[in-house]
C-alpha cells in the first residue's frame, strides 16, 4: 500500500488526510480519521460524541494499515465516491439525514459574500423572511 494524502470531501468540507492506497483500497489510520471526521475507534465500534456504531464482525473493516474507506461508509449507510488515480474522495451524506432534513422544512446554513466581500449567513436571518436570488450564466 502506498501512503498519500488524501482529498477527502465531506459534505461542505475539503479535508486533506493522511492514507494508504492498495489497488481500489483506501484506508486511513483511526487518528486521522478521528482528526478529520470526528469519529473515534473504540472497543463498542466507531464512535462520534454520544453515538457508536457497532463494528463487530467486521475483520475486513479495520487493520493494521488502517480504517477501510468504503467500510466505514457503508457502516454510517453514507454513499462514498474514490477515485484512486485522483486520490480524492467523497463522502455524501446518509439518506435517513439528509430527508428528517428536508422533512424538517429548515433550510441548512450556508454563508455567501455580498458585493461588498462581507460574509451574510443564513442563520444571521433566522425568524426573518429572506428573499435569495440565484443566477446561473450557463
Amino acid at each position: 500500500m502506498a501512503n498519500v494524502n488524501l482529498l477527502l470531501l465531506d459534505e461542505t468540507r475539503a479535508l486533506t488526510v493522511p492514507a494508504s492506497i492498495g489497488g481500489a483500497q483506501v484506508r486511513i489510520a483511526p487518528a486521522a480519521l478521528q482528526d478529520a471526521l470526528g469519529w473515534e475507534l473504540k472497543p463498542q465500534g466507531l464512535c462520534k460524541d454520544d453515538l457508536c456504531v457497532p463494528a463487530h464482525g467486521r475483520n475486513d473493516l479495520v487493520t493494521g494499515d488502517g480504517i477501510d474507506l468504503a467500510g466505514f461508509a457503508e457502516l454510517l449507510r453514507r454513499p462514498l465516491a474514490i477515485d484512486v488515480d485522483e486520490r480524492a474522495a467523497c463522502l455524501g451524506a446518509c439518506a435517513a439525514d439528509r430527508a428528517a432534513q428536508m422533512a424538517s422544512l429548515n433550510a441548512p446554513d450556508f454563508t455567501l459574500l455580498d458585493w461588498q466581500g462581507q460574509p451574510h449567513s443564513l442563520s444571521d436571518y433566522r425568524g426573518k423572511k429572506v428573499l435569495l436570488v440565484a443566477y446561473a450564466s450557463w
